[in-house]
C-alpha cells in the first residue's frame, strides 16, 4: 500500500458472516470491497440477492443470557453487531428465542451494507484467493472454483456435513380445532403452534417416516454420508429408535393439550417464519424426504392433514475447513499472513456462531490493515471460546461446533447448580469481555 493511500479490506460471500465483517472493518475506517456471486450465480439454497438471506430457519436460537446462544448474542450486542441490530430490529414472536422476519431481516442488512460510505458491494463470482488483508466467508455453499483454490492452499482434504432446511406451511391451513397456541412452561406467551399426538398416532407417523422414500443420494455423498448433529433430517433422527423423536424435537415438556387437559403423548411445534404471522416452519423438520412423501407423511401429523407447504424441507452438502489445522483463534489463516476466514466453513455452527466469526474476522482484517497485531477473545467470553475450539481442537475427528457453556473454562471454584452455573458463566463472560474491552479500546 502506497503512503497515504486508504487501506482496503477484501471481503468474500455476502452471508451473515460476510455482512458482519464486512460491516465491522468498514466501521473502523478502512474500505471494504465486499464479493457476493449472487445474483450473477446462485447457490441451490438461496432464493434471492439480498444479503444475509436465511436458509435453514427464521429463528436465532435462545435469547435467554444464561443459555450459551443467548450468551453469544449478549457479547455481540456489547461488540455492536450489525447483525444483531438488524435481527433486533425485525424480530418476531418466538418465547425466549430471537427469531426474524426472513425477508425484512435480509433486506434491512442489505440497506445498510449498501449505504456504507465505505463498503463497496461487487456482484461477481471470486474463484481465487484474494490479495491479503481478506475475509474468506462464502459458507457452507462456497462455489466449486473457490473451494478447489481453498483446498489447493490449504492443502487439507475438505470435510463435509449435510445441513438441512425445515418445511414451512401457511398459517390459515392448520386445523386450529386441533393444534393449540402455547409455548413450553408458559414461557415467551402463545408464540408456538402445538399439533398434539397420541401414542397410536406417534407410531403411525414415526413408521411411515422412517419407510417413507428419500431423495437419493448422489455417488459422492453415498461413499461418505456424515450428518452433522446438529441438523439431522427428521427421518434419520427417527430411525435411530421408536422413542427418538419423543425426547428429541417432539418432546412434549412443559405443554398441555387444552382438549384434554394433560400433556401430549409428543407435539409437532411449529414457530411463526414471517412478520404477518402468515407462515410457520416446522420446528426440527429438516428432511430430505421427496416432496410427495412431505406432503403424505407430514399430513398425518394432527392439525396439519390440510397443511399447504409453500416450501419443502430440502437437505444440501455443506463444506467446512479442518480448522484446528489451518486457523488461529483470530480467524487467521496460518499459511497466509493477512487471510481470515468466518462463518460456517471454519466450523463454527449455526447462525450466531457465523456471525460471532465473522465479527471477529473483520475486526482483525481491519486492524492488520492499520498496522495492527489481531487479537484473541478471553477464553471466558462465549466468542473467544467459540473460536479457541475450532482452532484447538483434534484435528483428527473436528465436527463443526456450536455455542454451548461445555467450550467454556470451568469455575472455580465450581457451582453444583447447573442454572446458578450457567448464570455464573454468563457474568464471567461479560465481565471479561468488559476488562478486555478496557485493555484494548480500539477494538470496538
Amino acid at each position: 500500500m502506497a503512503r497515504g493511500e486508504e487501506p482496503v479490506v477484501t471481503v468474500v460471500g455476502g452471508g451473515l458472516a460476510g455482512s458482519e465483517a464486512a460491516w465491522q472493518a468498514a466501521e473502523r475506517g478502512v474500505r471494504v470491497v465486499l464479493y457476493e456471486m449472487r445474483p450473477q450465480k446462485m447457490t441451490p439454497a438461496h432464493r434471492t440477492d439480498r444479503l444475509a438471506e436465511l436458509v435453514c430457519s427464521n429463528s436465532l436460537g435462545s435469547d435467554l443470557p444464561d443459555r450459551a446462544p443467548g450468551l453469544l448474542k449478549a457479547e455481540l450486542r456489547r461488540l455492536g453487531s450489525l447483525v444483531l441490530t438488524c435481527a433486533d430490529a425485525t424480530r418476531v414472536p418466538a418465547g425466549s428465542a430471537l427469531a426474524v422476519d426472513r425477508e425484512r431481516f435480509a433486506e434491512e442488512v442489505t440497506r445498510r451494507i449498501e449505504s456504507h460510505p465505505r463498503i463497496q458491494v461487487v456482484r461477481q463470482e471470486v474463484t481465487e484467493i484474494p490479495e491479503p488483508p481478506a475475509v474468506i466467508a462464502t459458507g457452507p455453499l462456497t462455489s466449486d472454483a473457490l473451494a478447489a483454490a481453498i483446498a489447493a492452499l490449504t492443502g487439507e482434504e475438505y470435510l463435509y456435513f449435510y445441513d438441512a432446511m425445515a418445511p414451512i406451511v401457511t398459517a390459515d391451513s392448520i386445523d386450529m380445532e386441533i393444534a393449540f397456541r402455547a409455548s413450553r412452561y408458559g414461557k415467551g406467551g402463545p408464540d408456538y403452534i402445538n399439533c398434539p399426538m397420541t401414542e397410536a398416532e406417534y407410531d403411525r407417523f414415526v413408521e411411515a417416516l422412517v419407510t417413507a422414500e428419500r431423495i437419493p443420494l448422489r455417488e459422492f455423498e453415498r461413499e461418505d454420508p456424515r450428518f452433522f448433529e446438529g441438523c439431522l433430517p427428521i427421518e434419520v433422527l427417527a430411525a435411530r429408535g421408536r422413542a427418538a423423536l419423543a425426547y428429541g424435537p417432539l418432546r412434549p415438556v412443559g405443554l398441555v393439550d387444552p382438549r384434554t387437559g394433560e400433556r401430549p403423548y409428543a407435539v409437532v411445534q411449529l414457530r411463526q417464519d414471517d412478520l404477518a404471522g402468515t407462515l410457520y416452519n416446522m420446528v426440527g423438520f429438516q428432511t430430505n424426504l421427496r416432496y410427495s412423501e412431505q406432503e403424505r407423511v407430514f399430513r398425518m401429523i394432527p392439525g396439519l392433514q390440510h397443511a399447504e407447504f409453500v416450501r419443502y424441507g430440502q437437505m444440501d452438502r455443506t463444506t467446512f475447513l479442518n480448522a484446528p489445522r489451518v486457523l488461529e483463534a483470530t480467524m487467521a489463516f496460518r499459511g497466509l499472513p493477512g487471510l481470515f476466514f468466518a462463518g460456517q466453513i471454519t466450523g463454527v455452527e449455526g447462525y450466531v456462531g457465523s456471525v460471532a466469526s465473522g465479527w471477529l474476522a473483520g475486526v482483525n482484517a481491519a486492524r492488520l490493515a492499520l498496522g495492527r497485531e489481531p487479537l484473541a477473545l478471553p477464553r471466558e467470553t462465549m466468542l473467544g471460546a467459540l473460536c479457541y475450539y475450532v482452532s484447538h481442537a483434534d484435528p483428527a475427528g473436528f465436527q463443526p461446533m456450536k455455542a454451548n457453556f461445555g467450550l467454556l473454562p470451568p469455575l472455580r471454584p465450581p457451582v453444583r447448580s447447573k442454572r446458578e452455573r450457567y448464570h455464573a458463566y454468563a457474568r464471567r463472560a461479560m465481565d471479561a469481555l468488559d476488562h478486555f474491552l478496557a485493555l484494548y479500546p480500539d477494538f470496538v
